[in-house]
C-alpha cells in the first residue's frame, strides 16, 4: 500500500470532525471546501458504541441520490493515504456504502453514501 497523501475523500459528516479525524487517522486534515452535486442529505441514528464513542454524535448526516443536478450536499475534500481509506472504511457503519463521485470542482472523490 502506498503512504502517499494521493487520494480524495469527500466528508460532508464527521470525518471533517477533529476528534473523529485523530482517533481514526492519527492526524488531523487539511481540506478545502467543495460540493457533491446531484444529492441530498438526511440524518441517521448511529447506535454503534464505538462511533458514538469517537463522533460523540448520535444522529449522522447520510445522503442518497436526489435525481436534481441542482441539489448539492457541501462538505470537505482531504488528500489521505490508502491506510487512512482503510480506516475510514473502518470507521462508517453498515448503513454507509463507499462510492467514487465527481464533485462540483472536477475532482473525483470517494464519499460514503446510503448504502
Amino acid at each position: 500500500m502506498s503512504s502517499a497523501a494521493d487520494i480524495h475523500l469527500f466528508s460532508y459528516g464527521t470525518l471533517q470532525l477533529e476528534e473523529v479525524q485523530l482517533a481514526s487517522f492519527g492526524r488531523k486534515l487539511e481540506g478545502s471546501a467543495d460540493a457533491l452535486p446531484g444529492y441530498r442529505q438526511t440524518m441517521l441514528e448511529i447506535t454503534d458504541p464505538a462511533v458514538l464513542a469517537t463522533s460523540g454524535e448520535k444522529f449522522h448526516p447520510i445522503v442518497t441520490p436526489s435525481g436534481d443536478p441542482a441539489d448539492a450536499v457541501p462538505g470537505q475534500v482531504f488528500r489521505i493515504t490508502a491506510a487512512e481509506l482503510a480506516a475510514a472504511d473502518a470507521y462508517e457503519v453498515a448503513d454507509y456504502r463507499r462510492i467514487e463521485v465527481t464533485l462540483r470542482s472536477g475532482i473525483r472523490a470517494w464519499v460514503y453514501v446510503k448504502a
